[in-house]
């Protein structure tokens, strides 16, 4: 019953909020004691960022652990323990399915785990030519090998092979699939990673990002699909708590890597990916403003930007932090609801 299904997605996600507010002081405590903060590396490539960001040195990173952790804790209490201990309540909150939610939690610890790693390298100055943690060209490896494997179980096992578009119906794509499948999640992924910088940012527009892609996988009638989508908003809303200015932590790589790739995976499933660039359209600004200002400096020899991404621009012109994240959230709401509008004025509701 689709009121039932409402009642568990709300639970679900209140939860995975009050779960994750209870233990994040137990994860700080962690990340403070070893030192697992920030770098701020003054090399004189990125003189306006460093300039400005300074002050944040030593805040720790690696806060995406607690979405994911608390994602993954949930799914095992109600999908492995409930039926152990066979009690209905707990196997009644299951969200866990093969066809709904199974390849977006293997995409989602798969990342996380190598975000993890790429933060470590980076809070202790390894990697990356002396440090900074993982290479663009490393990253950009990683992505294509789990949006590979991913295009590859949406073809060959789900057996996917239309590409929906709004208002114009289905379209049979063949093996075209494979590339449209790795270039979303790559592009996505590498978006809201640049839009990881300051405080509050990407963990407010993730919020609405998953919050859209929620109700239409509620409407087309995938409701773990929705559940899923819900307990990773709560984790974010418990993260947003604790990263609003002044940041206790920051997202890093652990989450900003997975629950861009995860986002993107989610898209696919409801076959609304054409949406993704709507209802993420920040992201779409944030990643378009990086590049143009590489190929703005390689033929004009000068910066379009004062600094790139373009949150960095708005605060190197005399932008206030919190004015720049409120009015991102701002917009990413409107996108969002835009997006949805369209989903429900293709389904005909």
């Amino acid at each position: 019953m689709p009121e039932f299904q409402i009642a568990k997605i709300l639970s679900l996600s209140t939860l995975a909020f009050v779960f994750a507010i209870l233990w994040t002081p137990l994860l700080t405590h962690y990340l403070y004691k070893y030192k697992l903060g920030k770098n701020i590396r003054n090399s004189g490539k990125t003189p306006v960022f460093s300039k400005l960001h300074a002050h944040k040195a030593g805040t720790p990173t690696m806060g995406g652990i607690l979405i994911w952790l608390t994602l993954l804790i949930l799914i095992i209490l109600f999908s492995f323990l409930g039926d152990f201990l066979n009690l209905e309540f707990l196997t009644k909150l299951n969200f866990l399915s093969r066809s709904e939610t199974l390849l977006p939690l293997g995409a989602l610890i798969a990342t996380a785990i190598v975000g993890l790693v790429d933060d470590w390298l980076d809070v202790r100055g390894k990697g990356a030519k002396g440090g900074g943690g993982l290479t663009v060209g490393h990253r950009l490896f990683i992505y294509t090998v789990i949006a590979l494997v991913g295009a590859l179980w949406f073809y060959f096992k789900l057996d996917w092979t239309v590409l929906h578009v709004p208002f114009f119906g289905n379209f049979e794509i063949g093996w075209w699939y494979i590339p449209i499948f790795i270039l979303v999640i790559i592009s996505t992924s590498f978006s809201v990673n640049e839009s990881d910088g300051l405080d509050g940012l990407a963990g407010g527009t993730l919020i609405t990002s998953y919050v859209a892609f929620g109700v239409i996988a509620f409407a087309l009638g995938r409701y773990d699909l929705a559940a899923f989508c819900g307990v990773i908003t709560g984790g974010l809303l418990a993260f947003l708590w604790f990263n609003i200015p002044p940041a206790r932590f920051y997202l890093g790589d652990t989450g900003a890597m997975s629950l861009g790739v995860t986002l993107a995976i989610i898209a696919m499933l409801t076959n609304y990916v054409i949406l993704l660039p709507i209802i993420g359209l920040l992201f779409v600004f944030e990643s378009l403003s990086v590049l143009l200002q590489v190929f703005h400096k390689k033929i004009k020899k000068r910066k379009l930007f004062h600094s790139t991404p373009i949150h960095h621009h708005f605060q190197a012109i005399g932008w206030s932090e919190s004015k720049i994240v409120m009015r991102f959230w701002v917009i990413s709401a409107i996108t969002a609801a835009i997006g949805i509008i369209l989903f429900l004025l293709d389904r005909g509701l």
